[in-house]
């Protein structure tokens, strides 16, 4: 009897063993597996396309084309075409390229500074990311200075501010980023601000900081420094944006720049003519079908004349602009009103007559996919 039971036993055992072996067998070729596709998806090489055109049409109240003193819109009593965008990232392992092209008027005036096939080229770089948090970046990109860029369907307002005008449009070079939980840096070296290709030129030194303690609130901290090629000038900006998510529907960002311009008086560099401006963003979107943005800023350019040229000690502008977006699928609409007043009388009223105030309606189509 004796005998019999540890004849079971053994037989059960063994056949337990053999079978807990053969689950474990199995379920390590099923973690094998499985890490096995993880592997191969994520080594997998992706592509992504997307782009977006857009028109407008835009009304004067003073009918002067000339009133216009920002990117983009200088027309009148027209119907013009902004840009075709066309944006290809290809993402393997590690490394990421984007290339992206536009063309039209948006397109060349964003790229003043080129001339032919260069014009067409709006972000063209190469991006390793040897660690999680660190990527190095070659080619030419977006600057990180100022909230509005020049993509209109990233944008609420469609008319561009003075700050985004008279800041740096892209930069073409190196640089580092690296997140390091709630902080973000970055440091870079680049040609001089806008300039895609500038034999012999002296480079500028680009740097970021960033602080994002949740996902409501978000804080940058942007700067450049260089000499300007076209006179010499050593050139310096600092600029700070903070946002603030106070609701699904609510949301506002403050923006603050400082743009320093010294010039050689007598062999150094002692004639400082700067510009400073300090904007504000107010968001809100009851619905996800609609939306309003009220952009204020105020321009003080009274020693840099970069909108007073060849007004005597240079002036000041205030400017607000009340755009609603009208969202149709891939289309958004966008009617805007927008009204300037500015210290000085750089505008022009209908007569010819100069004054200091102007304003305008334009009514935007984007599209996006």
């Amino acid at each position: 009897m004796l005998r019999k039971i540890l004849t079971t036993c053994v037989v059960l055992g063994t056949f337990y063993f053999g079978f807990a072996q053969t689950n474990s067998i199995a379920q390590i070729k099923s973690d094998l597996t499985a890490s096995a596709t993880i592997a191969t998806e994520e080594s997998k090489p992706k592509t992504v396309i997307s782009g977006s055109v857009d028109i407008y049409y835009k009304y004067d109240f003073n009918k002067q084309a000339a009133n216009n003193k920002t990117s983009f819109t200088n027309s009148h009593n027209s119907f013009e075409l902004g840009a075709a965008r066309l944006k290809v990232e290809h993402t393997v392992n590690k490394i990421d390229m984007v290339a992206e092209l536009a063309f039209g008027k948006r397109a060349e005036e964003f790229s003043y500074n080129d001339a032919g096939t260069r014009a067409a080229i709006r972000q063209l770089y190469v991006s390793y990311t040897p660690w999680k948090d660190i990527k190095f970046t070659a080619g030419d990109w977006a600057t990180h200075f100022d909230n509005e860029i020049f993509e209109p369907d990233a944008n609420r307002n469609y008319s561009m501010s003075y700050m985004f005008t008279f800041g740096p449009f892209f930069h073409t070079g190196l640089k580092a980023e690296g997140t390091f939980g709630k902080h973000g840096f970055m440091l870079g070296v680049a040609n001089p601000n806008d300039y895609k290709s500038l034999n012999n030129g002296k480079k500028y030194l680009l740097a970021q900081y960033s602080f994002s303690p949740n996902d409501k609130f978000k804080a940058y901290v942007n700067y450049f420094s260089g000499k300007r090629p076209s006179d010499t000038a050593k050139v310096s900006q600092l600029e700070a944006i903070l946002t603030q998510k106070f609701s699904d529907k609510f949301n506002v960002l403050y923006i603050g720049s400082l743009c320093f311009n010294k010039y050689q008086k007598s062999g150094k560099y002692e004639d400082s003519q700067n510009w400073w401006c300090s904007g504000l963003y107010f968001n809100y979107d009851p619905t996800s079908l609609f939306g309003l943005t009220l952009r204020t800023e105020y321009f003080n350019d009274e020693k840099h004349q970069n909108v007073f040229a060849g007004v005597p000690s240079g002036g000041s502008i205030f400017e607000t602009t009340l755009s609603a977006n009208f969202k149709i699928d891939n289309l958004v609409i966008i009617p805007e009103v927008r009204f300037e007043n500015a210290s000085k009388e750089i505008f022009a009223k209908s007569s010819g007559a100069p004054t200091k105030s102007n304003g305008n309606f334009l009514i935007a189509a984007v599209y996006h996919f």
